[in-house]
């Protein structure tokens, strides 16, 4: 329930993101009729971004919850990592340290998160119409403040939540047990890929 509120959400906020920020609309043109996955394994969540242009003369893209479909690009990582996607320079980072694992085509990838990280939003601008030039001013810069002050207690909250799903309610899977997964899974199919080799030799 609380999962397709989230993406009802974060789907009306991207159109009206979309809506004032037309310079989104256009980065994110390569992206078109393409599907991002991503998938947090510590909440065991899959969600996806698809971005399908203009409809009804007014650009969309679509969130959807619980994702289980085929997409051009498929991200698994964890909560705790999801925050450094949107610097598109780490992401050959966070594959390499196994962080991250990039499933299809990482272009997408890169286009998703160079459109949202250079997205700069003069806020007071839009307020103005509602609010008056000095008000709001005067609020955005109230508004950053809290917000580089609740930067840092988010960040200890994040990794206390995401420590308390993992070590103390078991119900979360711990990162090193997704990378033992991994290493057992690529070892697995090494042994199959030799086994199948044999077959085939003393078939011939």
């Amino acid at each position: 329930m609380w999962i397709t509120l989230l993406t009802a959400v974060a789907e009306s906020a991207l159109e009206k993101l979309l809506d004032k920020e037309p310079s989104l609309a256009v980065q994110l043109s390569s992206a078109q009729h393409k599907t991002l996955a991503i998938t947090l394994t510590d909440l065991e969540l899959c969600c996806a971004l698809h971005y399908v242009g203009k409809q009804q003369g007014k650009p969309r893209c679509f969130v959807y919850g619980h994702y289980q479909d085929q997409a051009e690009c498929h991200i698994t990582t964890t909560l705790s990592t999801l925050g450094e996607i949107s610097d598109p320079s780490q992401l050959t980072r966070l594959i390499r340290e196994e962080k991250l694992d990039l499933d299809g085509d990482l272009q997408l990838a890169q286009s998703y998160s160079k459109a949202f990280s250079g997205l700069q939003i003069d806020w007071a601008e839009h307020l103005s119409t509602h609010l008056g030039d000095g008000p709001a001013q005067l609020l955005v810069e109230r508004c950053k403040a809290a917000t580089e002050k609740g930067a840092g207690h988010l960040k200890i909250l994040q990794r206390t939540f995401t420590q308390l799903c993992q070590d103390e309610l078991k119900v979360a899977v711990h990162p090193l047990e997704v990378r033992q997964f991994k290493t057992h899974t690529r070892q697995l199919a090494q042994q199959l890929a030799a086994l199948e080799q044999r077959i085939n030799a003393l078939s011939e």
